[in-house]
């Protein structure tokens, strides 16, 4: 990982994708291979570890952890095309989600547009969040 030149303490490996109006604040860490959108939001002392994906809309408060492979959605109904005609991707569709302070989302996640994950919360690898979590709430799918 690389120190950021503009803010002690922060650290973005180079292989991750920061777009747009995306800004890394104080003592974050970005790993590799994440795609960052523009539109995202995320505070201070948070860690996002590889191969992560965060789209517009998405809010970390600070003190946030995102486990290795966690995908964010922004779009409840998704589709390439309407009547045969290309849609053009609008930031009016998309579905903003909020983590809220301290929570952890586990490796392997995918959280559905919308959701509001409580302060302190913790999400179990693998899950799939389609719901509002509680502040200091313990959540996951098991499959059996």
């Amino acid at each position: 990982m690389n120190r950021s030149p503009f803010i002690e303490g922060t650290m973005v490996h180079t292989s991750a994708n920061i777009y747009g109006d995306t800004f890394i604040p104080v003592s974050t860490k970005v790993g590799a291979f994440v795609e960052i959108t523009g539109g995202v939001t995320i505070g201070k002392r948070c860690k996002i570890s590889s191969h992560s994906f965060l789209c517009s809309g998405v809010i970390l408060e600070d003190e946030v952890f995102i486990g290795h492979g966690v995908m964010f959605c922004n779009d409840m109904y998704p589709k390439a095309c309407e009547d045969g005609v290309m849609i053009d991707f609008s930031e009016d569709k998309v579905i903003p989600t909020l983590i809220k302070k301290g929570a952890s989302i586990g490796s392997g996640c995918v959280i559905l547009p919308g959701v509001v994950i409580g302060e302190g919360a913790m999400v179990g690898a693998g899950s799939t969040v389609v719901k509002n979590l509680a502040d200091g709430e313990t959540y996951y799918n098991i499959l059996k």
